[in-house]
């Protein structure tokens, strides 16, 4: 987990060049409780920081999942269709979109490990 970035909406980002997975973190999916289905963007979309690309349902609640920084959607993870547990289950090994970067640099804007913790200490 020291590898990938956080948003204060409670998603991870883990780049790998170009490319990043983006997922939701542990605090959320506790936070959500199970999740009984997950709403996916078209492979192709585009977004902009900060800009809903789906949304997370749960037996508590509907939240939607905030893009960390811009890009374009280049596979979404299609076993959450079936399995949407999978984000209770291991929410750091389940990724939910990949996206090709537009903007490299809007991931200096994101939080690290440390910094994420602090909001999560803060959020309880």
């Amino acid at each position: 987990m020291e590898k990938l970035l956080y948003s204060k909406n409670h998603e991870w980002i883990k780049k790998e060049g170009n490319i990043a997975l983006i997922g939701i973190t542990d605090h959320a999916q506790k936070s959500l409780g199970e999740i009984v289905y997950v709403e996916l963007p078209e492979v192709d979309d585009e977004f902009e920081v900060e800009e809903a690309f789906g949304v997370i349902e749960s037996v508590k609640a509907a939240s939607d999942s905030y893009m960390p920084v811009s890009g374009k959607i280049i596979e979404i993870n299609e076993a959450l269709e079936d399995s949407p547990t999978l984000l209770n289950e291991d929410p750091y090994g389940t990724w939910i979109i990949k996206i090709e970067l537009s903007d490299e640099g809007e991931l200096e804007s994101l939080l690290d490990l440390a910094a994420y913790n602090e909001l999560c200490e803060e959020d309880n």
